[in-house]
């Protein structure tokens, strides 16, 4: 793709965030989401493979009829209240925008859109939805917050963690199972944002963190599980500490990862909900199981070492300049637990 056509759609899907993020008002965030829709359509179907074409209709086709929703939600909240304002929205409204961006962000049971998308594009394409486009309607439920039901956004963690733990048990396909992975993490942000806003800024960004520290080791070499393991040769380092953040991302104690999921149990418990704790952390349980499987069959099982293999860690191995610093982030901050909680 021509370097002027790339920058400006990474500008525009840049933009598109940040108009949503800053806005007060119904249609210009109603805007902002449509533009980054529209930005990451060409990110898409830039490999020109039918699957990429069959992931493009499907991510537009879901992300437009959710934009469609939120519009009339907005305009039926400026036809009951008189003002475009976000933060003053009736019942009504709240909900039909709820399911608008359930249906945006993936999260079960609107989610069989988004392993199908994620397993038509390019690693690096599948890390832009995973993380980057989550944050726009990750924004606009953060100032919706206090007009929600409360009830229902527990009940679609709950969901989506159980959905996204077990559905990924049957995969085997390493973008598949990272989209499971991001449908249960999609969970416990929602349980997040019902009990404390501030923590759901907490969860979002280790989340973002230890995402990218996943996918960037791994985003030239592995199609399904099995290419994961041939990646060692190449550089054993690397894939020891990409197999670290995968424990991270299923919440092992001692790694960062640990941390939102300690702390969402806290505001649960000290709620009064210890049997949705109960549940949304036995819900955890399967999606640890595939984390530990992708790392049994990557470290401790050795694929034929044939000559073309054996000395391949020889050849330099180009991986972008951030990914140390987003591995450590991933799996050293739990230490940090306190001054991260009391600061954002």
């Amino acid at each position: 793709m021509n370097p002027l056509i790339w920058s400006t759609l990474m500008v525009s899907l840049t933009a598109s965030t940040i108009i949503t993020m800053s806005s007060n008002h119904w249609l210009l965030a109603w805007l902002g989401l449509e533009l980054n829709t529209l930005s990451a359509l060409p990110m898409i179907i830039k490999t020109h493979h039918p699957r990429a074409a069959e992931a493009t209709t499907k991510y537009f086709l879901i992300q437009a009829t959710a934009a469609a929703m939120i519009l009339l939600a907005g305009t039926m909240n400026a036809w009951q209240t008189g003002q475009w304002h976000i933060s003053h929205t009736t019942p009504v409204p709240a909900l039909l925008t709820t399911t608008a961006l359930m249906m945006k962000l993936g999260l079960a049971p609107l989610h069989l859109w988004y392993p199908q998308v994620l397993q038509g594009v390019t690693m690096n394409t599948a890390m832009v939805i995973s993380t980057w486009q989550k944050i726009a309607p990750l924004t606009l439920l953060y100032m919706m917050h206090h007009t929600l039901d409360r009830t229902l956004l527990l009940t679609l963690g709950l969901l989506s963690a159980w959905v996204g733990g077990w559905a990924g048990l049957n995969q085997t396909q390493t973008r598949t199972i990272l989209a499971f992975s991001s449908i249960a993490h999609m969970g416990w942000l929602l349980a997040a944002i019902a009990l404390n806003p501030s923590l759901t800024t907490l969860t979002l960004l280790l989340y973002l963190t230890t995402t990218i520290a996943t996918f960037t080791p791994t985003a030239t070499t592995t199609k399904t599980i099995t290419d994961v393991g041939t990646t060692w040769p190449l550089s054993p380092p690397a894939l020891t500490a990409t197999m670290m953040t995968l424990m991270s991302l299923g919440g092992l104690p001692p790694l960062t990862g640990f941390m939102p999921k300690w702390l969402i149990l806290k505001e649960l418990s000290s709620t009064g909900l210890v049997l949705l704790a109960t549940l949304i952390l036995l819900a955890s349980l399967p999606s640890l199981f595939f984390y530990i499987r992708l790392a049994y069959l990557t470290m401790l099982t050795t694929p034929p070492a044939t000559t073309s293999t054996e000395h391949k860690w020889r050849f330099k191995l180009t991986l972008p300049p951030h990914t140390a610093l987003t591995i450590t982030t991933a799996t050293l901050m739990l230490p940090l637990t306190t001054t991260l909680y009391t600061t954002t």
